[in-house]
């Protein structure tokens, strides 16, 4: 499996404070502010990243905030059957999302939740 980036998913009720922390304090730049999160990417390692998710009646993802760590992968499919295959719990099969990707959830045998993810062809 080809791994491109994995992103811990911080929860928090402050969002200022944490965007306020990891942009200002250790240098991140916001790569991606939606409703319901931010995705801060590193301004010298760009792959190197971190999701901070809050809950919103709105939010754009709100499953993400049922997620511990996401994984971006080159085949999305393929991940799904190797998980499917080595009996792993499929918290979530595999779906396209409105917003380009196309995911599922596993957990891990330390009961935390992965997004595993590919951008669809169109969404690249």
């Amino acid at each position: 499996m080809n791994i491109r980036r994995a992103m811990p998913v911080v929860m928090t009720v402050d969002r200022a404070a944490a965007r306020a922390f990891y942009e200002d304090f250790l240098g991140f730049r916001v790569a991606m502010d939606e409703d319901g999160m931010m995705m801060f990417a590193s301004p010298t390692t760009p792959t190197t990243q971190l999701i901070v998710a809050w809950e919103s009646p709105t939010a754009v993802d709100p499953e993400l905030r049922g997620v511990d760590i996401s994984i971006e992968v080159d085949d999305v499919d393929a991940a799904f059957t190797a998980a499917q295959t080595a009996g792993y719990e499929i918290v979530r099969g595999v779906r396209d999302e409105a917003w380009g990707i196309r995911r599922f959830f596993v957990r891990d045998p330390s009961g935390r939740v992965l997004n595993v993810a590919s951008h669809l062809p169109a969404a690249q």
